[in-house]
């Protein structure tokens, strides 16, 4: 019930977007070819297989055909497994018998020109039965036996290997096509370690953003115009002795614009600009990262002067030896160590500049960052409201809007939002007039906007009972009075107890200061004011809910930090055992006995925010009950 944390946007992991050229009719594929030929020769061995419809027969059932007159003739050759093979004709006329009613048809509904087939050991057997049999029945023609050569059926066992092996090495012909990314020729299987990364020339530029698209970092603009106005001019600055940086990294919180100031870069410097992601220099085979590293700065020496661009490049400069994973982790090692290599190999006049962003520049390594690497990191901070309203004006254009909408109110009612988040305020306003049938935006759909990117979705159909509608009311009305009345706490904006979000039964805005600063009493006031709508129930119902879950979590961790990380606490003493690089893992860097102290002294922090908070709604009931 309590304000919903913002939720920041990640940076776009698409960098240009889909350049492929819609015009562009399909291509005949050729693998159709292939298909037809591999189901036609599957067909051919299954009717070499199946095709045979002849039955076997034993020697009595034999002699009983040739007691009667019914065979026509007999076809004699040798197997290959040494057996004689005899395959018996029977006369056309007499296949009316009653014996030969269930005679099996070939594959096309016909009868077989042989109907049977008769198998013995050896040729020496055969004619001593023979023999007998015509001594037995003189008055019976005697039948010769018609010799053939043995029929191989090479087709069957050509076919018989063939098949299986051509269907292992299509599989893994495909697995490796995707390994190796995707689509792209039959060639995709031998460059996967080219590298991945996407150019864009003076030929065939698509990238149309420059830094008049940027608004809010202004000297974030200034740094990186250094850069373009060296590729430029390279001269001007050599010519007095100077160094233009090798690498220049860009480091701010998720949604801040350290991909826009990228695309901005190569919009204005006008030379070849190669775009990769840090996760596409890794891949699950053995040194097929290092591989791409070395071609990407391959390409890079032959279209100097340029700019290389690594988003996210935290996927492979992460410090080495962390973890103790094996594997992919020393896969990812073996690309850092390149990528190091690599910048040291290349001299500050040949032109390459290496751009990098990441919004972990904490976990990244210490070589990476060290001069000679990436000589200028540059701090993308969330704009202030100066910075703000630059942006609001920036995605205020193309909307048609409708009454007096000023980008600097919008701006202060917006705090702590990054240029992301700007931008979907923007784009759900637009969305939401457009739901009530609008002809133009105005103020109404950003404020709707701004509650709905904060606390989430409305949900005005979510059936609550008028008890917990009350409960939620003094709840709510609890985070208002406290948030009113307490010096260092942040302005109250609005309250509401229309569902939203996932959870969420009501949601108290407020305008926070731009402050970069805070000490005991501020923390303290804000711890109070969280609690209000826990201690606003405690006060009028005498029972507490499950309400309260977020607010507890955010005093808690506020506590915590006041104690273990700002050295706000008198026992516990100016110590910090804040830990961003992940150096104790697993382990704790103090003694249980100063962890339970920790302990102690965060529940007294929390117990003395609870009794100041009692106090003011104790003697602010008669507020609380009104609103």
């Amino acid at each position: 019930m309590s304000n919903p944390e913002n939720k920041k946007n990640n940076d776009n992991d698409n960098f240009f977007g889909n350049n492929k050229n819609q015009n562009d009719k399909p291509k005949f594929n050729f693998y159709w070819i292939y298909a037809i030929i591999a189901i036609a020769l599957i067909v051919l061995q299954f009717t070499t297989f199946m095709g045979s419809s002849i039955k076997q027969i034993t020697w009595q059932e034999f002699s009983e055909m040739y007691k009667d007159g019914d065979i026509k003739k007999l076809v004699g050759s040798n197997e290959a497994n040494g057996l004689i093979a005899i395959e018996v004709s029977i006369i056309p006329e007499k296949l009316s018998k009653a014996r030969y009613k269930d005679l099996p048809k070939n594959n096309f509904g016909m009868p077989e020109s042989a109907q049977y087939k008769l198998t013995q050991n050896s040729d020496e057997v055969l004619e001593k039965k023979l023999d007998k049999l015509y001594t037995e029945n003189p008055t019976i023609q005697r039948l010769d036996i018609q010799w053939q050569p043995a029929r191989y059926n090479w087709l069957s066992d050509i076919l018989g290997w063939i098949i299986p092996l051509a269907i292992i090495i299509g599989f893994w012909v495909i697995i490796m096509r995707r390994m190796g990314g995707g689509g792209g020729g039959g060639g995709q299987l031998f460059n996967i370690g080219r590298s991945k990364a996407t150019l864009f020339d003076k030929e065939n530029s698509k990238v149309n953003i420059t830094f008049k698209d940027v608004a809010g970092l202004d000297e974030e603009k200034a740094e990186v115009t250094e850069v373009v106005d060296f590729l430029k001019k390279p001269k001007k600055y050599t010519a007095l002795g100077g160094k233009i940086p090798k690498g220049v990294l860009l480091i701010g919180p998720p949604g801040t614009g350290k991909t826009l100031l990228a695309k901005a870069v190569a919009g204005e410097a006008q030379v070849p600009f190669f775009s990769i992601s840090g996760s596409e220099f890794v891949e699950m085979f053995v040194g097929v990262g290092a591989s791409r590293v070395r071609d990407l700065f391959r390409q890079a020496k032959e279209k100097a002067p340029c700019i290389i661009f690594i988003d996210e490049i935290d996927a492979i400069g992460r410090q080495r030896g962390k973890g103790g994973m094996a594997g992919g982790n020393d896969e990812r090692e073996s690309t850092l160590n390149q990528l190091l290599v690599e910048m040291d190999g290349f001299g500050t006049d040949s032109g390459i500049i290496i751009m990098a962003a990441t919004n972990r520049s904490d976990v990244l390594d210490a070589a990476l960052l060290r001069p000679g690497r990436f000589d200028r990191q540059i701090s993308v901070d969330i704009p202030d409201i100066k910075g703000r309203a630059e942006i609001f004006k920036v995605h205020l254009k193309p909307l048609k809007m409708n009454g007096d909408i000023s980008a600097e109110k919008l701006a202060e009612q917006t705090p702590g939002f990054a240029g992301a988040e700007i931008a979907n305020v923007c784009n759900e306003a637009a969305l939401i007039a457009a739901r009530h049938e609008k002809e133009a935006v105005d103020m109404q759909d950003f404020q709707e906007a701004i509650d709905k990117v904060i606390g989430g979705l409305e949900k005005r159909n979510k059936i609550i009972a008028p008890e917990e509608k009350k409960i939620v009311a003094y709840h709510e009305a609890g985070h208002a009075v406290a948030g009113w009345f307490l010096e260092h706490a942040h302005p109250l904006v609005k309250v509401s107890i229309v569902p939203r979000g996932v959870a969420a039964l009501g949601y108290a805005q407020y305008l926070p200061k731009e402050e970069f600063l805070q000490n005991v009493e501020q923390l303290t006031d804000k711890m109070c004011m969280t609690l209000g709508g826990r201690v606003a129930e405690d006060i009028i119902f005498g029972k507490i809910s499950t309400g309260a879950q977020n607010d507890l979590e955010r005093i808690t961790r506020m506590a915590y930090a006041m104690v273990t990380i700002y050295g706000m606490n008198a026992k516990v003493g100016n110590v910090s055992f804040y830990d961003p690089q992940g150096e104790y893992q697993f382990r704790k860097p103090y003694s249980e006995e100063t962890s339970q102290l920790i302990d102690e002294e965060v529940r007294k922090l929390i117990d003395n925010a609870y009794q100041i908070t009692k106090k003011l709604l104790t003697e602010k009931r008669a507020d609380l009950e009104a609103i």
